[in-house]
This record gives C-alpha cells, sequence and structure tokens, in this order.
C-alpha cells in the first residue's frame, strides 16, 4: 500500500450505534488491490488519506461497499457544509443533467446569472460583482492580478503583495510564493520580488501572563517596520493576501492585528484580500471568517463550500477592482459550467434556509467545549485548541520532549478510523475537525466521544 501510511489489516472491535457501524477488519483485507493498482497508477502526492474506500456519502456518514459506516468530522477537507449528498443540490444538477446542458465556455446560460444574484445577495454589500473560476488556487491567481493591476493604477511601481509565511492559499505557483515556505517552494527556482511575508501572530509568541491586554496592534506595527528596514517601500505595495485562519491548525488572528492591518491598508491606499475558500460560508459560525476581526475587506476568495459538492471557485469583491481586466482578458475554461452553477445556487440557497450559519454557531460551541474538556483532561498531550464554530483544531505535544506531536496525532487518527471516525490527518501535530454544519448534536457528541476514547487508548498505548 505504496502512499498509504497505515499498517495493514487487522481486526478491531465491532461496532454499532445509531451513526456508526464496523463490521470488518480495518482497513477492508478485500480494499487492498485499489489501493495497490491507485499506488501503481497514480502520483503519491495524492495519497496521505486514511484507507478507507468510499462508496458513498449521505449528509454527515460516510459508507464504503462493505457494510461500514463513518461519522464524518472532515467534510471532505470543509466543502460538504451543507451535508453530503445535500437533495436540494442534487435535484438541480439533476434538472441540469435533463436539460443536457454541461458545458458552455463562458457563453451565458441562464442557471450562470440566477447563481450570481445570489452569491452577490448573501454576502456582504461590498461584495458587487465576482469572477469565476474552477479550483481555490485559481482564485488566489486571479485576485493578486486584479491586487496589482489596481496597485498599477494608481503608480507603476505598486506591484508588492504581502501574505503571512506558513499560509496556504493553493498549489500553483503563484499561489506557493504567497506562502513563504522555502523548503516547499524550492522547486520554483526564484521568489517573487514584489512578494513579501509576515511572521504569522501565533498565540505561543505571547506567554499566558501577558496575553490579557497584550498589544497586537503594536505588535503588527513592528512587523511592519522590520519589513520597512528590509528595504521594502510602503508606496511600492498594493495589497495584502490574508488566508483567514491558518489552515493547518485552525489558528484565527489575533482581531487587533488585523484591525491595525486594515488600517494601514487604508492609510497607504492598499487592497485587503481574504482567502475564505476553506473558512467560507459558515464554517466559523459566521458567513465568512473575516467578520469575527470587525473589518471590512476588498475582495474574497471563495471556493471548496461554495458548491458544497463540484468545483467551482471565485473571487468577489468591489465592481470597480473586478472590471480593470479588459473583455476577454481573464477567463477560465470550466468556469460557469452549468452544472458547477447549478450546485452552488442549490448550496447558497440551502445555507440560507436552514439557517446553518447560525446553527455552526450554536454547535461549534458544543464541540469547543467537548475538545477544551478533553485538553482539561490530558493537558501534557494538548497544548492549544483552536479555531471557531464548526473548525477546530487539537495541537498534540510529546511531553517527554517537548516537541510536537506529530506521531500521536496520526495514530489517534488512524484509531478514530478503526472506530467509525473520520478526521483531518494533516501529517502534522494537528487534528482536524470539521463535521457537515448538519450534523446532529447526538451525532457530533457521539464522535467526540470517540475521540475521548483514541486519546485514553493511545495514550495507554504508548505507556
Amino acid at each position: 500500500m505504496s502512499g498509504f501510511n497505515f499498517s495493514g489489516p487487522r481486526k478491531v472491535p465491532l461496532v454499532k450505534t445509531k451513526y456508526r457501524r464496523i463490521k470488518t477488519e480495518i482497513p477492508v483485507k478485500k480494499s487492498l488491490p485499489l489501493f495497490e493498482g491507485l499506488s501503481r497508477y497514480e502520483a503519491r502526492s495524492m495519497h496521505g488519506q486514511m484507507p478507507v474506500v468510499w462508496d458513498h456519502a449521505e449528509d454527515f456518514q460516510v459508507f464504503d461497499i462493505y457494510g461500514n459506516v463513518w461519522i464524518d468530522f472532515t467534510s471532505t477537507i470543509f466543502v460538504t457544509n451543507a451535508g453530503h449528498s445535500n437533495p436540494r443540490i442534487i435535484k438541480r444538477l439533476r434538472k441540469c443533467l435533463d436539460k443536457k446542458l454541461l458545458h458552455t465556455y463562458t457563453f451565458a446560460h441562464d442557471v450562470r446569472l440566477e447563481f450570481l444574484k445570489k452569491l452577490v445577495e448573501v454576502t456582504p454589500a461590498f461584495c458587487e460583482k465576482a469572477f469565476l473560476l474552477s479550483a481555490g488556487t485559481e482564485a488566489t491567481e486571479c485576485a493578486v492580478k486584479l491586487m496589482r493591476l489596481h496597485g498599477q493604477m494608481l503608480a507603476p511601481q505598486r506591484k508588492g503583495i504581502v501574505s503571512f509565511k506558513g499560509s496556504m492559499h493553493g498549489r500553483t505557483m503563484g499561489a506557493e510564493m504567497l506562502k513563504g515556505s522555502p523548503a516547499t517552494n524550492g522547486w520554483i527556482g526564484y521568489a517573487d520580488p514584489n512578494i513579501f511575508h509576515l511572521p504569522f501572530p501565533y498565540p505561543w509568541l505571547v506567554s499566558a501572563d501577558q496575553q490579557p491586554g497584550y498589544d497586537w496592534a503594536a505588535h503588527f506595527r513592528r512587523d511592519m517596520e522590520v519589513l520597512r528596514k528590509s528595504g521594502v517601500a510602503f508606496g511600492d505595495m498594493c495589497g495584502f493576501m490574508i488566508e483567514s485562519y491558518q489552515g493547518w491548525g485552525a489558528i484565527m488572528y489575533p482581531p487587533a492585528y488585523i484591525q491595525e492591518l486594515v488600517r494601514f491598508a487604508r492609510e497607504h491606499h492598499m487592497l485587503v484580500t481574504f482567502d475564505e475558500i476553506q473558512g467560507g460560508f459558515g464554517r466559523t459560525g459566521k458567513m465568512f471568517v473575516y467578520e469575527h476581526y470587525n473589518v471590512e475587506p476588498d475582495l474574497l476568495c471563495l471556493g471548496k463550500s461554495l458548491t458544497g459538492s463540484l468545483p467551482l471557485s471565485a473571487v468577489i469583491g468591489r465592481a470597480g477592482i473586478l472590471d480593470l481586466p479588459d473583455v476577454g482578458s481573464m477567463s477560465s475554461t470550466h468556469s460557469a459550467n452549468p452544472l458547477c452553477c447549478a450546485a452552488a445556487l442549490a448550496n447558497l440557497e440551502e445555507i440560507v434556509s436552514k439557517k446553518l450559519v447560525k446553527g455552526s454557531e450554536r454547535k461549534g460551541r458544543m464541540l469547543h467545549q467537548g475538545l477544551l474538556a478533553l485538553q482539561k483532561r490530558y493537558p501534557e498531550y494538548i497544548s492549544y485548541v483552536l479555531g471557531k464554530g464548526m473548525v477546530a483544531a487539537v495541537l498534540l505535544v510529546d511531553p517527554e520532549t517537548g516537541e510536537p506531536g506529530s506521531l500521536m496525532a496520526s495514530r489517534i487518527c488512524e484509531k478514530a478510523m478503526q472506530k467509525g471516525l473520520l478526521m483531518v490527518h494533516t501529517g502534522r501535530e494537528s487534528i482536524k475537525i470539521g463535521p457537515p454544519l448538519t450534523i446532529p448534536d447526538a451525532a457530533l457528541n457521539e464522535g467526540l466521544a470517540v475521540l475521548a476514547e483514541c486519546f485514553a487508548e493511545v495514550i495507554a498505548e504508548g505507556k
């Protein structure tokens, strides 16, 4: 099972509850040829998830063909906010399929207009127009272009974009450059001289006794002063690109830090873009993550949960910025695809009609209370519980060495899989949790109970 770095089939305790069912060895022995085939024909960079073969998924549950059922705490990497195989989305897709309209390039079709109107309607007032693309990384690249076009409209040299070290904006070249990680960007061969990076304001930069009243606004100003002293001219900058929370650990920014950033951007005529691809559409208990910071940006990058299913992304914001490129100068082969627009329209209708954002705020309190109780039980192993609403990250530490607890995180994710719970395996010291916003309270609590079992068992085995 090269590329799927987990132990082979093993007998595990059988599970049968209202929401979970494990009735075979895990991973299933009969599934091994499929994994072997993937390892033979597919690049290994696509692998690394838990060895579960999905047959179908409904609402908050994942099913294989062998009779096993998992509670899903991943939402397929924060896509299915409105639940897997949402009936409203399927109904819209069937209507589109029956119409026999699968692709139009950028020729007009009615569902495209209907979706765009709905998107502008449900987003904040500054979101006046949208540019549709296929993948989140395309959206961040598009935002970079728009910010630079806007900057050069003010002055030709204004091309500089500031992002944060370690942030995730996608896999294409520009998006990787925004990440500012030499360890993973060496393949590019050069750095964009007009992309600059600030250190992320991690909570552990400030000791617990300093946290109350700490001046995060002054912290931002110091970061910018360091940038200035390195030779960066503020008058050459055009914008900030901000991952609304740092993805690997669901790490929010201190609100005062972001508020000072936006104040600085306005003072220096720079645009502010929030990358909401992972956290948007109710995931954090608000429609968009940036709302937790009490600021107003200029552009938003959207994706993942925009459709709850099919590949569609967007940049949305002020009309004057979106209309900067000339007619026909920006397009994407599959953007505004009829099926994707139909899915996105239904998804937005579902989020609004079922009040999923408000539900995410309430369920998020349950989720975080459960995780904080777990931290209280195992403070020597859990250094932080981070996130907001229905996204959380549990950060682990090795109590003997003080090093990040990456191995323990992987062992807990594997054990949870064996018990009928799927979580995001990050490959580092974080366990990420993000159930569909539609998950019932009872299933959410059951998943938390399973996680607690896994902690107890992994710790006991380690001892």
